[in-house]
């Protein structure tokens, strides 16, 4: 096991991060930019680098200054946690070239998956279902465009291959549409991603977010932990998640799990990953694979007790999964829902001071946050300040359990989308489970324009 590891983030995840490794006897070293000089993950870490300003641009995405952060503190392995250098293969790389250990997928593994036209033909070879669509990215000639679309069938939905977070993709309904859709398309790709390639595939109407979290480990161990639903979201950002998905059968799950565990397999993968699949009239359609551990990942380790943050770094010091699959059984049922500073509905963020904080707590809540009684939340970032998380027995209960929950929670000083939550948990559609990915947006839609005629 490492003596220290140094944490390449920032907000709840460094503080995840870090408590995973203080279980494990592990000393942290958190690097943070000027703004972020009072979180509380900087005042309990063994020790805090300042790496730059507020912007992350010369902080969190300042690859020469985190790794000189690791050399002059000693560390022997950094953990990048989500969003910011997580999936960027070529910190990766220079991680490993500077001589430290990155705990996530090999810089080789991260290219492949990062790339959504390699990582869709990857998993089409391993027998992963996917997307009816194009086979590779869209060529130059319009002709051949329009043949393309027209074999998949209207609608189609164009998507960049570098991009990811909701971001470069356009729905086409019409031939007429199509040209006009895949240039504009092209150029964004190129302004947000440095990568003008898109493809296409089908659009499917209604259909739900389905992931599957896996774990594999230097030694041929790779299992699966179920399935999370993520479908209610807002322009591609998921808003709440839970574990496991309303409606899965054993056989569904141990079906689409066993793909999952065997495509690590195929592409050698290492540490925690999750594939991400939309759900339509019962088959799963691979969309992308994330290389790294999700925000979401808390209602996984609510059903199956396994610490997955704990997990990779184990992978990433050379040890075994300390579960096989054989193990992991999928118990109660757990939801999140991701407390942002901001407008509940109409999204503006609410960066400032937090002049009185009160988590909830209780039976079967958990709750993570790196924000307490005067924290200010800084405007550069993310808005998400938390996560609270409800565990039952069954549904119904985590439901009751997250209701109760955010009822408690006192958060003043700033506005957050907490309302948001609990409009959503009063919901007869969310009650009941199995929503699609346009569902909440359908519904502040709804409300929008019950607002203008009032």
């Amino acid at each position: 096991m490492f003596e220290k590891i140094l944490i390449a983030n920032r907000g709840e995840i460094a503080l995840r991060i870090q408590r995973a490794c203080r279980d494990l006897g592990v000393r942290t070293v958190v690097v943070h930019s000027e703004a972020d000089r009072e979180a509380k993950y900087v005042k309990l870490a063994d020790e805090s680098v300042c790496i730059g300003p507020a912007a992350s641009s010369g902080s969190y995405l300042n690859v020469p200054a985190i790794i000189a952060a690791a050399e002059v503190t000693d560390a022997e392995a950094i953990h990048p946690g989500y969003g910011f250098l997580s999936e960027n293969a070529d910190f990766a790389e220079g991680v490993e070239k500077s001589g430290f250990v990155f705990i996530g997928p090999r810089p080789e593994t991260i290219r492949l998956m990062g790339d959504k036209v390699s990582a869709k033909q990857t998993m089409l070879k391993a027998g992963v279902p996917c997307v009816p669509g194009s086979e590779g990215s869209l060529p130059e000639d319009p002709a051949e465009i329009v043949k393309i679309a027209r074999k998949i069938g209207y609608p189609v939905i164009i998507k960049a291959s570098g991009g990811g977070g909701g971001r470069g993709m356009r729905v086409v309904h019409t031939e007429a549409a199509l040209k006009n859709a895949v240039q504009l398309t092209r150029a964004e790709a190129q302004a947000a991603f440095s990568n003008p390639t898109v493809y296409l595939e089908k659009y499917l109407e209604n259909p739900r977010h389905i992931e599957v979290q896996v774990l594999a480990d230097e030694h041929k161990n790779f299992i699966y932990l179920g399935e999370r639903d993520c479908s209610l979201q807002r322009r591609h950002q998921k808003v709440m998640e839970e574990a496991p998905a309303p409606g899965m059968t054993p056989r569904m799950r141990t079906r689409i799990g066993e793909r999952c565990a065997d495509a690590c397999k195929k592409i050698n993968y290492r540490g925690a990953g999750t594939f991400e699949f939309l759900f339509d009239e019962g088959e799963f359609y691979f969309i992308e694979m994330n290389t790294r551990v999700q925000v979401e990942h808390p209602v996984t380790e609510m059903v199956t007790g396994v610490d997955i943050v704990q997990e990779q770094i184990r992978v990433a010091a050379g040890e075994k999964l300390k579960h096989r699959q054989r193990d992991i059984e999928v118990r109660g049922h757990a939801i999140e829902c991701r407390i942002n500073a901001e407008d509940p509905f109409n999204f503006t963020p609410s960066p400032g001071r937090i002049t009185s904080y009160h988590p909830p707590g209780g039976p079967g809540i958990r709750v993570d946050s790196h924000a307490y009684h005067g924290y200010f939340v800084p405007p550069y970032y993310d808005s998400m300040i938390g996560k609270v998380i409800a565990y039952g027995e069954n549904r119904d209960q985590a439901l009751r359990r997250m209701r109760i929950a955010l009822s408690e929670m006192v958060v003043e000083g700033i506005r957050t989308n907490i309302p948001l939550h609990q409009e959503l948990l009063s919901d007869t559609s969310v009650i009941r489970g199995g929503v699609s990915i346009h569902y909440l947006e359908r519904k502040l839609a709804e409300r929008a324009a019950e607002r203008e005629t009032k």
